[in-house]
């Protein structure tokens, strides 16, 4: 089974920073390197995939949106991925999900996370002044 827990968001002014954390539990059998990332949705939205990073090579990818700003990092020895997100915006402001592709079903890409199948639960994020 496969279980994707996000943390570490709330609230912020514009131009602060939070850092997301995501612990993945991938179920024996899905391969070792894989696509993890983050998409985030706001309210009547679609979801819109941010940031990518191919665990086997730590290759990251990152929507124009957020790119120069927000880091994807990971610690492949904890199956953690981490989100950086600096100089935030308040159209920043959503709820953000961390997604596992383990099975390889898409081209590893920042835009691809909205689509993988597995995802957590979300944490919200919010920018205002």
């Amino acid at each position: 089974q496969v279980q994707v827990l996000e943390s570490g968001g709330g609230s912020v002014q514009p131009g602060g920073s939070l850092r997301l954390s995501c612990l993945a539990s991938l179920e024996y059998g899905s391969t070792s390197s894989r696509c993890m990332g983050w998409f985030r949705q706001v309210p009547g939205k679609e979801r819109e995939g941010i940031a990518a990073i191919y665990t086997g090579s730590g290759i990251t990818y990152y929507s124009d949106s957020v790119k120069s700003r927000f880091t994807i990092s990971q610690d492949k020895a904890k199956n953690m991925v981490y989100l950086q997100m600096d100089n935030l915006q308040v159209s920043d402001t959503a709820m953000y999900y961390c997604a596992a592709d383990p099975y390889r079903s898409y081209a590893c890409a920042a835009g691809a996370t909205a689509n993988f199948d597995y995802s957590g639960q979300g944490t919200q994020v919010t920018v205002s002044s």
